[in-house]
């Protein structure tokens, strides 16, 4: 039997696990059921001959005795010395949403078709990897080297209760792992290098509380930031709109710097879903809005930054009480590995082999756990390939082909024989 054919008997399998792992709500936030996932994942590999490890993360942001930040890694050694290659997959998933025509955890089965909430972002990239590895380990039990699987929290949220964690504990060191592959949904034909950079930050503006029927003996935040968000419109977003990338960004709207805005709210506190009374009539002294800023290789955070408080600095100078203070959330640079990397060749040659097409190689419009195997870990021998469609993620009726699975299973595997295999003289 051959590898290919050994993971097409496994078809049923790859279903059934790609369906048990949706089935189970990993929402984050807060952090669901992530010991759960994890524990069922444990059962899996030792009946497979890995070792596993379960790992929480104390102390990183969410984590909590109600939530606390599980992850797992498994591995399995060879016969003999040699290279180590890791499959990373994310097991948390981002919140439903409106818009669904299905059950979010239901995982049904549409033609060639799972649907639900993760099912390509991405529990059946993580299904594919398993059932790669697996069938990897039975063709050739004498490999050389080893394998690892890793099922990690909070990539939704940055990754540091997940990865980040992981890295910090050594277990993405260059001596200990030499390949790591994360089956992100970039499609099955293409490589991921990497992805854009990202800045997050919370702008509050502020104001003066008031009876709302005197408007003018208060000062209204709200209205402060509708001059923020028109600055924005007017100004900032055409100017990312004119700047554009050499890293091969997908889609390609995403090669040019954008910002969306997460959130925003002013005013009173939301009321309890059990309140039935009315607002009280007062004047915001604070509104707040998240905003989530994508930027490009070709620029700096520290310019990034300042084109936004420059913007910010320019109303306090000329409107009228204008106040606001402006908090850092987060950072995360842009990440790039060469297409000379070991780890790029050896997948771009197995997808020619598999598929029969040369694969294209692309970047992501939204960063991924590699910033963290490239910045903490240190090693940039590091790709995302994986089945299913970037532009599914967090949208409703979410799905995962299954032929796609099958088909990535396959290039994944093969990608170990080359990378774990002794070549022939």
């Amino acid at each position: 039997m051959t590898l290919s054919t050994r993971i097409d008997a496994k078809r049923d399998d790859l279903i059934d696990l790609t369906q048990t792992l949706i089935r189970i709500p990993t929402l984050n936030p807060p952090g669901r059921h992530y010991h759960d996932i994890c524990a069922l994942l444990d059962a899996r590999f030792k009946v497979h001959g890995l070792t596993t490890q379960m790992i929480r993360a104390h102390g990183t942001p969410g984590d909590s005795d109600a939530y606390p930040r599980w992850n797992i890694v498994a591995r399995k050694d060879g016969s003999r010395t040699g290279a180590c290659v890791h499959f990373n997959s994310h097991h948390d998933v981002v919140e439903v949403g409106h818009g669904w025509t299905r059950d979010p955890f239901g995982a049904q089965i549409d033609g060639d078709r799972i649907y639900g909430r993760g099912a390509c972002d991405m529990k059946g990239g993580l299904a594919a990897s398993i059932i790669a590895a697996e069938a990897f380990i039975e063709e050739h039990p004498d490999f050389a080297g080893a394998i690892e699987i890793s099922a990690t929290a909070d990539e939704e949220s940055g990754g540091y209760g997940g990865v980040a964690f992981l890295a910090e504990m050594g277990l993405f060191a260059p001596d200990r792992v030499q390949h790591v592959i994360i089956p992100e949904p970039l499609n099955k034909d293409r490589i991921c290098l990497g992805h854009r950079g990202g800045w997050w930050a919370e702008i509050e503006t502020k104001g003066e509380i008031a009876h709302g029927s005197m408007p003018f003996l208060g000062d209204c935040a709200v209205r402060h930031m509708g001059a923020v968000l028109d600055t924005f419109e007017s100004d900032l977003f055409p100017a990312m709109a004119a700047r554009r990338t050499e890293m091969p960004v997908v889609p390609d709207s995403a090669r040019q710097s954008t910002m969306n805005i997460n959130s925003i709210h002013g005013g009173q506190p939301e009321p309890a879903d059990d309140y039935t009374g009315l607002p009280a009539h007062c004047v915001p002294d604070s509104c707040r809005i998240v905003i989530d800023r994508r930027f490009l290789v070709e620029e700096n955070v520290e310019d990034v930054r300042a084109e936004v408080v420059g913007l910010l600095e320019g109303l306090k100078a000329t409107r009228d009480r204008f106040d606001y203070e402006i908090r850092e959330l987060n950072v995360v640079l842009p990440s790039m590995t060469d297409k000379t990397a070991p780890v790029v060749e050896t997948v771009h040659a197995a997808i020619e082999q598999v598929l029969g097409v040369s694969p294209t190689y692309v970047a992501s419009p939204g960063s991924y756990d590699q910033k963290h195997i490239d910045r903490i870990g240190k090693l940039r021998n590091c790709i995302a390939y994986g089945p299913g469609e970037l532009e599914l993620a967090h949208k409703p009726d979410e799905w995962i082909g299954i032929t796609d699975m099958l088909d990535s299973a396959k290039v994944m595997g093969a990608a170990l024989e080359s990378l774990l295999l002794p070549k022939a003289d």
